[in-house]
């Protein structure tokens, strides 16, 4: 477990547990930290994918199947101890929806709670229409990434760093971008679903998140674009939201 996950702090008596999913091109450490801002009631475990941090030696997954059975390969033992719940944003978002799918329909597991960030449901019309990027020239790549926000200027002005970035930000949306799934026939979890995104992102079909769920359902909106979470303020109420709604999770488990 590992090579995929990156814990910073454990909590052996964490009333649920929170799996994060990254970003497109993202790594583990940004989600980690968090472990060290919850308090004693949840452990944070994030997801760390092939070709970057300790396993930047690895080969980049090339379809969502592959993540997926990496995830439940490795997690399934951890998932049955207790409850938990998924984080993703963006690409995040999609690996989380496709995992907990998995996991509901060949496990019979499912969280008590799905966090969902920047994205539209995977098999929402806005979604299916929307451009492919990971197949632009590096220089009309690199204007769409500046033209979405949240990536430092320094880093899209370094070329040595950028050829660190580039590959795993491409892989990644090439995964999801080739992920194809139909809208559910009928909701197949009956935990929460709640997602958030920036007001000045382009707009996404949350909404259409709710097609997974019986269970209650909510859309948040906050100030800032794409990766409005990186900002404090924005963090912190995501934070403070998660940690209320799993402190009670331990009571809806049983």
């Amino acid at each position: 477990m590992e090579k995929l996950i990156t814990c910073f702090k454990k909590k052996p008596e964490a009333v649920a547990r929170l799996i994060c999913f990254p970003w497109a091109g993202g790594g583990s450490i940004h989600y980690a930290r968090w472990g060290n801002v919850f308090n004693s009631s949840i452990e944070v475990l994030s997801v760390r994918l092939p070709g970057r941090e300790s396993r930047a030696k690895e080969p980049f997954f090339e379809n969502m199947q592959q993540i997926v059975d990496e995830v439940l390969h490795l997690l399934l033992p951890v998932l049955k101890e207790k409850p938990f719940a998924l984080f993703g944003h963006s690409f995040g978002a999609h690996t989380s929806y496709a995992v907990a799918d998995a996991l509901k329909k060949v496990h019979n597991i499912e969280p008590v709670h799905i966090f969902l960030s920047g994205a539209p449901a995977p098999y929402s019309e806005t979604r299916i229409q929307t451009t492919k990027r990971s197949d632009l020239s590096d220089k009309d790549f690199l204007k769409w990434l500046a033209s979405i926000g949240g990536t430092p200027p320094e880093l899209l002005a370094n070329p040595e760093v950028l050829q660190l970035f580039l590959p795993a930000l491409k892989a990644d949306l090439h995964v999801v971008e080739n992920y194809k799934c139909n809208t559910p026939l009928s909701p197949f979890l009956s935990c929460p679903v709640s997602c958030f995104d920036g007001k000045d992102d382009i707009p996404h079909d949350l909404q259409a998140w709710k097609d997974i769920t019986t269970g209650d359902f909510l859309v948040r909106m906050l100030d800032g674009s794409h990766f409005y979470l990186k900002d404090p303020g924005n963090e912190q109420i995501i934070l403070d939201y998660i940690t209320k709604h799993l402190e009670t999770s331990e009571m809806d488990y049983l």
